[in-house]
C-alpha cells in the first residue's frame, strides 16, 4: 500500500487540508482520510495533490513534426490544408520502430506535464502505399508498447478513415496508410482489442470514425456496434472549409447533421467543434457528449475558437488534448483556452463562475470530462478511482504557497506549471519523480536516433 500525505488536495468535496491517500496494489485509491498528527512517516509528502486528467486527443506520431511546419506554404493564405499536405509527406518515412519511439517520447512528455492517461486517436494503420501489415494491428501494438514502456494509462481509438472528402474520392499519397473499408476496419478493431487486452489492466479501447468528410453515413452507423459500450470519438466542425464542403454535399452543417442522424450520448467525444452556431452549441451540450478541445493545436492551425461560455452555461462537458503534440503542456492548454475566450469577447475571466475561479472551473471540467471521454474511472481523488494523481510543489516564485482556487489560478496563468509538477502517478505507477520521468534518458536517446534517421527535409 502506497501512502501520500498532501498538505492540500482537490477532492470531490472541494479543497481539503492534510489529506492522506492510500493506493492499493490494483492501482486504485484504497483510502482517503484526514492525515492527522499520526500520518505515517513512510508516506510521500507533497504540497498539493490533484487528480491527473486524461489527455483526450493525441496523434502521437506527429510529435516528430513539431517545429517543421512554421513556414509559409504555396497558397496565398496558408491554412490547415497546407499543414496537412506536409504531414502526408512526413508519413511516407515512418516505420513501426519510428512510431514506437516517437510515441514513447510524447507519452513521457504527457506524464511530465501532469496527464495521467492518454486517449490515442490512432489512424496510422498500414505500411507505405496503404499495404496492410502481416499483423494487421502492428501499429496499434507499437502504441501499446510505448504506453507500457512509459507507464501512461491508455485508451486506444483505432480510426476508420475511408474517403478523401465528402465526394467519396479515393485516398491519395500518405492518406493511404490510414485507409480502411468497414470490413477491414472490423478486423483491425478486433485485432487491436485483442492486443489491448494483453496490456495493463487500466488500458481500454474505443472507436473513432474519423470525420463526416472521411466516413460515409452508412459506415458511421455500422461501426458503432463494434465498440460495445466503449467511447466513440470523431473530429467535428473544425474548419470553415470543412463546414462548407459538408453543406454542399450533405445539405447540412456537421453538428446539425450528426445530431439529426445519430444518437449522440455520453459515450461520444466530439473533437474541436470550433465552427458552431449558438443553437448547435446548446444542442451538443444537451447530449451529454464531451467536447474535446485542443487549444494549442487549434491556435497553431488557425481553426477558430470554441463557444466556451455558451457551452458551459448549457451544462456542456469539455476536456483538453494535445492533438498534434507540437507543445505538450497541460497548463498551457488551459490558459490558451481561457485567453481565446477573452480575446474573442474582449472580456476577462470568461469561464469563471460566482463560486469558482477560472482555473477551478477549467480544472474541474477537464478532470471529469477527460475521464468520461476515455471510459476511465479516474479524474477524482476518491476511494475506488484509478490513482491518476499529480503532486505540485507550491513553495516557489510562481505559486508562493497560495491556497485553494487562487493556487490553481496561479498554476495555470502565472507559473504555467513551470518546474511545479514534482510527481505523477498513473494507475498508481509512480512514473514522474522530482519532475523527471523515471526512464527519461533512454526514451530521449531513442527518439533522437529516430529524428536523425528521418532527417528534416520533408
Amino acid at each position: 500500500m502506497k501512502e501520500i500525505h498532501a498538505s492540500q488536495a482537490l477532492t470531490t468535496s472541494g479543497w481539503v487540508n492534510d489529506l492522506s491517500v492510500s493506493i492499493g496494489e490494483d492501482g486504485r485509491i484504497a483510502h482517503v482520510s484526514p492525515a492527522g498528527s499520526a500520518a505515517k512517516v513512510a508516506a510521500e509528502r507533497v504540497d498539493l495533490l490533484l487528480p491527473a486528467p486524461v489527455n483526450l486527443h493525441s496523434h502521437a506520431f506527429q510529435r516528430a513534426m513539431a517545429g517543421l511546419t512554421e513556414t509559409r506554404g504555396p497558397d496565398p493564405r496558408d491554412s490547415f490544408w497546407t499543414w496537412r499536405r506536409l504531414m502526408y509527406r512526413f508519413l511516407d518515412r515512418l516505420t513501426p520502430d519510428h512510431v514506437e519511439a516517437i510515441a514513447a517520447l510524447a507519452f513521457m512528455e504527457m506524464l511530465e506535464a501532469g496527464y495521467g492517461a492518454v486517449t490515442e486517436f490512432h489512424y496510422l494503420h498500414h505500411d507505405v502505399g496503404g499495404r496492410p501489415y502481416a499483423n494487421l494491428a502492428e501499429m496499434a501494438e507499437r502504441i501499446r508498447a510505448a504506453a507500457e514502456a512509459t507507464g501512461i494509462g491508455l485508451t486506444l481509438l483505432p480510426v476508420l478513415y475511408t474517403y478523401g472528402g465528402c465526394d467519396r474520392r479515393p485516398l491519395e499519397g500518405g492518406q493511404k496508410r490510414f485507409g480502411c473499408n468497414t470490413d477491414l476496419y472490423a478486423d483491425l478493431f478486433a485485432d487491436s482489442a485483442a492486443s489491448i487486452a494483453k496490456g495493463r489492466g487500466d488500458f481500454g479501447i474505443g472507436i473513432a470514425p474519423h470525420s463526416l468528410r472521411a466516413v460515409s453515413p452508412e459506415a458511421l452507423a455500422s461501426v458503432q456496434t463494434l465498440g460495445s459500450d466503449g467511447p466513440i470519438h470523431m473530429h467535428l466542425a473544425e474548419q470553415v472549409a470543412e463546414v462548407e464542403e459538408l453543406e454542399t454535399h450533405i445539405g447540412a452543417r456537421p453538428v446539425d447533421w450528426l445530431l439529426a442522424n445519430t444518437a449522440v450520448d455520453d459515450r461520444w467525444c466530439l473533437i474541436h467543434c470550433t465552427q458552431m452556431t449558438r443553437n448547435e452549441t446548446n444542442a451538443l451540450a444537451a447530449t451529454g457528449a464531451v467536447a474535446g478541445l485542443c487549444p494549442i493545436t487549434e491556435s497553431s492551425l488557425g481553426d477558430g475558437i470554441f463557444n466556451g461560455p455558451t457551452f458551459r452555461d448549457a451544462g456542456g462537458k469539455f476536456g483538453v488534448g494535445s492533438d498534434s503534440n507540437i507543445h505538450i503542456s497541460l497548463w498551457e492548454e488551459l490558459a490558451t483556452l481561457e485567453y481565446s475566450q477573452r480575446l474573442r469577447d474582449r472580456s476577462r475571466a470568461v469561464m469563471a463562475e460566482p463560486e469558482r475561479s477560472t482555473g477551478r472551473v477549467l480544472y474541474d471540467a477537464i478532470a471529469q470530462a477527460g475521464a468520461q471521454a476515455a471510459g476511465r474511472s479516474s479524474g477524482q481523488i476518491a476511494e475506488g478511482q484509478i490513482a491518476d494523481l499529480i503532486a505540485i510543489s507550491t513553495d516557489n516564485e510562481w505559486l508562493c504557497n497560495r491556497r485553494g482556487d487562487t493556487l490553481l489560478d496561479s498554476l495555470i496563468f502565472t507559473g504555467r506549471g513551470r518546474n511545479c509538477v514534482t510527481d505523477v502517478w498513473s494507475a498508481g505507477r509512480h512514473m514522474v519523480n522530482d519532475g523527471r520521468h523515471t526512464s527519461r534518458d533512454a526514451i530521449v536517446s531513442a527518439y533522437a536516433s529516430v529524428v536523425k534517421e528521418l532527417g528534416q527535409d520533408i
